[in-house]
C-alpha cells in the first residue's frame, strides 16, 4: 500500500498511530490504493500536515482530489472513494 498510484489520493501518516493504521487497513481491505507520506521521515510532509491543522500533526490527514481532510472515519472515506 506504499506505492503511489492515484496522486488524488494522498495519506499524510506516522507510524503508532492508531488512527492512521485504522484507516489504512479500511482502504487495503477494498483494495484502495494511496500514496503515502510519512510525517516523522519527510519534513515536507509534516510541514503540510501543520499548515492544514493549525499548527498541529494531526493524522491521518488526507488528501482526495485536493480536497483536504482530518481524521476522516474509514467507512465514510472508503465509501466516498467507492463512489468515484
Amino acid at each position: 500500500m506504499t506505492e503511489p498510484v492515484d496522486e488524488g489520493l494522498v495519506i499524510y501518516w506516522r507510524p503508532l498511530c492508531g488512527f492512521c493504521q485504522r484507516l489504512l487497513e479500511a482502504l487495503e481491505v477494498v483494495g484502495i490504493r494511496a500514496t503515502l507520506r510519512n510525517i516523522w521521515d519527510d519534513p515536507e510532509a509534516a510541514a503540510f500536515v501543520r499548515t492544514v491543522n493549525n499548527g498541529a500533526e494531526t493524522v491521518p490527514t488526507v488528501v482526495v482530489d485536493g480536497a483536504v481532510y482530518t481524521n476522516p472515519p474509514p467507512d465514510q472515506l472508503v465509501a466516498y472513494l467507492q463512489q468515484a
